[in-house]
């Protein structure tokens, strides 16, 4: 009876030790599956009563023309260029959608290029070495409906090139100096532009509702 006893006595320090050990275990897993970064979550907006989606409707761009801008410098064949520069910024950058004159738009813009003036940068006593192309473009854009005029804005852009003793080379590099100085001045425009639309103050307009007569 005695050794019954002392065998029982051994069993119960014994069996806990395994459930203290299964405990320790349990817990090392569990510490090992948040290290290894295992989470749950809920992601995304969850259900919607109806099934219906929270993001709101995206208004339309307005739809611009770009009219073929006036020339009043002396450098020719400049209103063509200057032109689709706008018509290309203004597609890709400005957050409108241009649209040739035949359709329907909301919005005209139209301009004028006011100067092209060749400042010399850097010369001797006998040539110039570097010239500079400064030009100046001012636009508008008015509502088709209205007539309206809601933004006005003038542009400066300027590009340098080396002037050297061949003389129709030289012309060539004041050539590519003017186009560089347009695609500036487009590129401003474009982002100007896009400020304004942003801003609310060249929205387009909403359409006046339809009434219905008996």
């Amino acid at each position: 009876m005695r050794e019954k006893r002392e065998r029982l006595s051994q069993r119960v320090p014994r069996d806990g030790l395994l459930a203290c050990r299964a405990s320790l275990a349990s817990l090392a897993c569990l510490a090992l599956l948040t290290g290894c970064g295992y989470q749950f979550r809920v992601e995304g907006a969850g259900p919607t009563i109806g099934g219906a989606s929270s993001a709101a409707p995206a208004t339309p761009p307005p739809r611009v023309i770009i009219r073929t801008l006036e020339n009043k410098t002396f450098e020719p064949n400049l209103e063509a260029r200057f032109t689709n520069y706008l018509r290309h910024e203004f597609s890709s950058g400005s957050g409108a959608q241009v649209v040739p004159e035949s359709e329907a738009a909301d919005l005209v813009l139209s301009g004028q290029i006011l100067s092209v003036v060749l400042p010399t940068l850097s010369f001797t006593q006998t040539t110039t070495l570097e010239s500079r192309t400064e030009v100046v473009v001012a636009v508008k854009v008015e509502e088709t409906r209205t007539k309206r005029v809601v933004w006005t804005q003038t542009a400066k852009g300027a590009s340098e090139f080396f002037i050297t003793t061949d003389l129709q080379f030289n012309r060539v590099l004041q050539n590519r100096s003017l186009e560089q100085a347009g695609k500036f001045i487009a590129e401003d425009l474009a982002s100007r532009f896009l400020l304004q639309l942003e801003s609310g103050q060249l929205a387009k307009p909403a359409p006046k509702p339809t009434t219905s007569t008996p």
